[in-house]
């Protein structure tokens, strides 16, 4: 066989695997073989990251782990969450705990799910509660997703803070942080690999790059997790912060625990990636306080519009219908009651039409007055696509928002089987094009324990969804919302046709 041919081979496989399509000819026949376009197959393995919950002695944490049934026929495979490696360092001499209490194996997994279409369920106490690391493979890999759901009633960190567990990455932007003197806002670094990662800090206030000589070159060692209090990154303290989290080697799952003195605490996820129209979705309708806070970080400008979608269409907030925000600045602007008891999703697009600038955003969210105040975020999130799914839901407590900004659109809305009890429901709901429907979810007949919701675009869209859970604590209104984007079950596999043919002299 001659090299040539062996090269030629090669190359068409490379071809094949970076465009999805490949023509193999042969040498003098004028002959071509045109490969089959890609297909898309379902993940053989996820990743997944649950921050430190531990805030107080108070705190009581439910992890919620789900993946949804039918995503895949493979092998049986595996899900589960394990404490870090640091978690299990320091405990690993300790058989029992403070009280004299054996304590729960390290190495033994905090959550482990059986099956697809079922949630697990865990529940951890007290302000010890580790960092997770976590991997499925096989039929449990495909959507995978866990939460994480911790209570405080009282104290600085009162409130009720979720967070969907995050798949690592190496690029994370944080609109809505802060280092005023009010707050305490923490971002949670977690590598889930074998060898250490590094990562940069970075932080943009109002008047652009806040000086900081601390927030390069952070070691996050080998799965496990480190959090960072951004005040002390600077000296400067500012209302509104953008963090942006890269990594110089390696990967990490970032999030942000925020805590206000006097609206309590809440995670803050990640922005979706910028661009020049976003969607926050999921505005509570009692809502008496939303500030929005966005960030540009190329080098030009973005004048955006802002609209709210309501129930029954777009409403321009008044005084507040356009926001500019400077390259490398953090813009924030107060809507107040922008909702005034209607529910809705932010809408951001270019002022002057076109692509636009490229800006991230969220929302810091208040509900309630005085001390029953409680705080939540939406970050900017990308749309449903065919599958996304949130874990953790109870028999009352979640409304879910479901926004299509442009076309009308219909989607599935599949309530898992209980984590304990119950049995699959499924309902179905037309979404009309730039408005947001506020629902109260389909709940699983027969419901024991908690369950999860999945939510498939049917027809047009796109569809932008978020979920809020409610649980009131003595006349405070605590409450979470987490956005719903695309799971990334499927990923597109190029197909190559073989011809031997090339192989002839």
């Amino acid at each position: 066989m001659k090299s040539t041919s062996l090269s030629l081979i090669a190359g068409a496989a490379a071809l094949a695997a970076v465009t999805g399509f490949a023509a193999l000819t042969a040498p003098g026949d004028g002959g071509t073989t045109e490969a089959k376009a890609a297909t898309r197959l379902p993940v053989e393995r996820s990743s997944l990251l649950c921050p430190a919950p531990g805030l107080s002695d108070l705190a009581e944490t439910t992890y919620t782990s789900f993946t949804p049934a039918g995503g895949s026929d493979g092998e049986a495979g595996t899900a589960e969450l394990k404490q870090s490696a640091s978690a299990t360092a320091e405990d690993g001499n300790k058989k029992k705990d403070e009280k004299g209490k054996k304590k729960a194996d390290p190495e033994k997994p905090v959550v482990s799910l059986k099956e697809p279409g079922k949630p697990a369920t865990a529940d951890v106490s007290g302000a010890g509660a580790p960092a997770l690391v976590g991997t499925a493979t096989g039929r449990l890999a495909p959507g995978w997703t866990s939460q994480q759901t911790t209570t405080v009633e009282a104290g600085g960190s009162r409130g009720l803070l979720g967070v969907s567990c995050t798949a690592p990455d190496t690029n994370f932007w944080f609109p809505a942080a802060s280092t005023a003197k009010s707050r305490e806002d923490y971002v949670h670094l977690t590598n889930p690999d074998d060898t250490a990662a590094v990562a940069d800090i970075e932080l943009y206030g109002p008047d652009g790059t806040l000086k900081s000589d601390v927030g390069e070159g952070i070691t996050v060692p080998a799965r496990s997790s480190v959090p960072v209090l951004i005040s002390t990154l600077t000296s400067e303290a500012a209302v509104d912060v953008t963090v942006h989290v890269t990594t110089r080697t390696g990967r990490v799952g970032a999030v942000v625990r925020t805590a206000d003195e006097a609206t309590g605490s809440d995670w803050l996820a990640a922005s979706a990636d910028p661009a020049g129209t976003l969607v926050l979705p999921g505005i509570p309708a009692d809502a008496t306080s939303v500030r929005l806070v966005a960030f540009a970080p190329g080098d030009d400008d973005a004048d955006l519009k802002v609209k709210l979608l309501s129930k029954n269409g777009a409403i321009s907030p008044v005084g507040h219908e356009e926001l500019h925000v400077k390259s490398r600045m953090t813009a924030g602007v107060d809507l107040k009651d922008i909702t005034r008891g209607e529910a809705g999703s932010l809408l951001l697009t270019p002022a002057k039409g076109g692509k636009g600038t490229p800006v991230v955003a969220a929302l810091r969210v208040v509900r309630g007055k005085g001390d029953g105040q409680e705080v939540g975020y939406i970050p900017a999130t990308g749309p449903v696509g065919a599958q996304a799914t949130v874990a953790d839901n109870r028999a009352k407590g979640s409304t879910l928002s479901l926004t299509a900004p442009g076309a009308t659109a219909t989607v599935k809305v599949i309530a898992s089987a209980g984590s304990e009890g119950g049995e699959q429901t499924v309902k179905t709901y037309t979404v009309k094009g730039g408005t947001t429907l506020a629902v109260t979810p389909p709940v699983p007949s027969g419901l024991k324990g908690g369950y999860a919701l999945t939510i498939r675009t049917e027809s047009g869209g796109p569809v932008h969804a978020a979920r809020t859970l409610s649980l009131p604590q003595d006349g405070v209104e605590m409450f979470t919302v987490q956005t719903l984007p695309y799971d990334g079950g499927t990923v597109e596999v190029p197909a190559v046709e073989q011809d031997l043919s090339v192989l002839d002299d």
